[in-house]
Parts: C-alpha cells; structure tokens; sequence
C-alpha cells in the first residue's frame, strides 16, 4: 500500500467517524431542487455517457489519436461528465429534503423578510442549502453570514453578521 493511499485511507475514516465533519458535508436542499439534481445525474448516466461513448468510437475510428483533435474533445467532455457525475452522487448521498416551511422561526427552508436596521434597505430571502444557494433570485446558503444569523430568528428580532463592508444589522420583519 502506498503512503498516498494510506493517508487517504485514514482521512476517509476520521471524516466517517468525526459526527461534526458529517454533519458540515450534509447538503440542505428543497424538495424541488432534489429532483432537478436526480434528473440531471439521471441524464448524465444514461444519455450523455452515451453520446460520449459514440463521439469517442467515432473519433478513434478516424485514426491516429494523438493528433485527433476530436478525440482529444471527446476525452475532455467525457471526464467533465464523470465529474460532475460524482460530484452529484455526493451531494445527493449527503442531502436533506427540506421543505418550504412557515413557522415563527427562521430555518433551512423559511423565506425571511429582513430590513436594515436604519432602514434604508429590505430585502426577502429564501435560506437554502449551500449547493442551491442563488443571490440573484434571493436565495441565500444557511453558511453564508447573513444565512447563518438570521438561522433561528423571530419576527421583530435583530441579528448581525460580518460582511467585507463592515458590521451588518439587520431586523427580521417577517418570517414566511
């Protein structure tokens, strides 16, 4: 057994065994965004693996593969997909369902609506997990600053958080 193995080895146990790590790799994700994510590995495995599988037999039909430009394209896409195949298998195997809730609290799932303290912004956001996270459309990762404080928060209540800009307070105005 090589070093390198070995040191992998003992990493995967202490990961395996270490319940904080697990818990840091576990992956929040709203029922919608889990499907998308199981369709998607879904079309990988069973059609894009397939294209890939053609383009390369083509490619190496064409001969000398060393100056096959098309061979050498299909072999790039090829482990693009084996990538981001294993990537979601990952996520998936660590995910959880989170639906959208409504409650008094904010939690993984909540849309929260939050207004600076001196009032000069508002701002609705969403708290979902870190692979659904999306700033454009409002939603935001239970690990990104603003996610994490408002984690658990009532309506009318004040939290704050470290930005590159500086401090940040904000009021929870409603919890949906």
């Amino acid at each position: 057994m090589t070093l390198n193995i070995f040191i992998a080895k003992i990493t995967s146990n202490f990961i395996n065994l270490n319940p904080k790590i697990m818990e840091e790799r576990k992956e929040y994700l709203t029922k919608k965004k889990y499907d998308e994510l199981v369709l998607e590995l879904k079309d990988l495995k069973n059609v894009k693996r397939k294209e890939v599988a053609e383009a390369l037999d083509y490619a190496r039909g064409l001969g000398d593969l060393s100056e096959n430009a098309e061979y050498h394209e299909a072999r790039a896409k090829q482990a693009d997909i084996e990538d981001r195949i294993s990537k979601l298998e990952d996520i998936l195997k660590n995910t959880i369902v989170v639906e959208d809730r409504h409650g008094d609290h904010a939690v993984i799932g909540s849309t929260v609506v939050v207004e600076k303290k001196d009032g000069s912004k508002k701002m609705t956001l969403m708290i979902v997990g870190s692979a659904e996270s999306d700033i454009v459309s409002g939603k935001i990762s239970n690990r990104s600053p603003i996610g994490a404080a408002v984690l658990g928060k009532k309506k009318g209540e004040f939290f704050s958080f470290n930005s590159p800009s500086g401090r940040m307070d904000y009021k929870v105005i409603e919890v949906k």
